[in-house]
């Protein structure tokens, strides 16, 4: 919060906002034993049968609450404030589709215990979308990234589609589309290391959004039968996905006086 933002307050006011419901509702369950009331606002469902206010349970709902709330702040507060530069018509559509994918990230998590197959085909048609749209940004001919991101977000698209429709996916196939999709990822947060429009904070979050699933699939393992423990843990890997996509379009807005140069003081 060392520099000034175009949303800062609002931002400010919302994770507040958020992180007094979130203290309210760790009181409650100390108070009361019941995990109910963290759960809502944490994993945004109801609380699993069977559950026990534990220590552990309990830190795992609050990583997720934090995790939310530092994303709420990182996404909102907007660009540093300060005269936009001039943009093309690509890079506005690239910031627009950026946005809503953060959006449709975030309607993932709260959408999918009642309707997942439906949310998943938005959240991968509109990272189509921002594939497309990056290449042209990012300027070169690029097809190796774009192979890799059409085939990954289209192939979720298609399969979310045939999910729908109530056909069989091959197996594999979604194996495929997943490494598909890192690929693209990986490609992107080179170039963005290499281009001064991305600040160094927006590129650490890209890379902790490819690290740190590997990791916490690691962390999940004691808790495989556990469906909810390993989904408070998922929360934190889409949370920097949010960050990282949120940020990226942030940073193409950055007044053109103080560019995205390689700095962490934003962070």
């Amino acid at each position: 919060m060392s520099r000034r933002h175009r949303s800062a307050l609002p931002a400010l006011l919302v994770t507040g906002l958020y992180g007094a419901a979130l203290t309210a509702a760790l009181l409650v369950t100390l108070i009361s034993g019941d995990l109910g009331p963290l759960w809502w606002p944490t994993l945004f469902t109801t609380v699993s049968e069977g559950v026990a206010a534990t220590g552990l349970n309990l830190l795992l709902l609050v990583l997720a609450g934090l995790s939310w709330a530092w994303g709420i702040w990182q996404v909102l507060r907007g660009p540093l404030a300060g005269p936009p530069p001039e943009q093309d018509r690509d890079t506005r559509r690239l910031r627009v589709a950026l946005y809503a994918a953060t959006a449709t990230t975030w309607l993932l998590h709260v959408t999918e215990p009642w309707i997942p197959a439906d949310t998943t085909v938005l959240d991968s048609a509109v990272m189509c979308v921002v594939v497309l749209l990056f290449m042209r940004v990012l300027g070169r001919d690029r097809q190796y990234m774009r192979g890799a991101g059409v085939l990954g977000y289209g192939g979720f698209t298609v399969i979310g589609v045939l999910d729908l429709a109530g056909w069989t996916v091959p197996d594999g196939v979604e194996l495929i589309c997943g490494l598909a999709g890192l690929a693209w990822t990986a490609l992107v947060l080179r170039a963005q290391w290499d281009d001064d429009r991305w600040g160094t904070a927006t590129v650490a979050y890209g890379i902790a959004a490819l690290v740190v699933p590997i990791l916490l699939m690691l962390a999940a393992l004691p808790f495989a039968d556990d469906g909810w423990a390993v989904e408070a843990l998922g929360v934190v890997s889409s949370v920097l996905i949010m960050i990282w996509m949120a940020r990226t379009a942030h940073d193409l807005a950055a007044p053109s006086d103080r560019p995205a140069v390689r700095t962490t003081s934003a962070a």
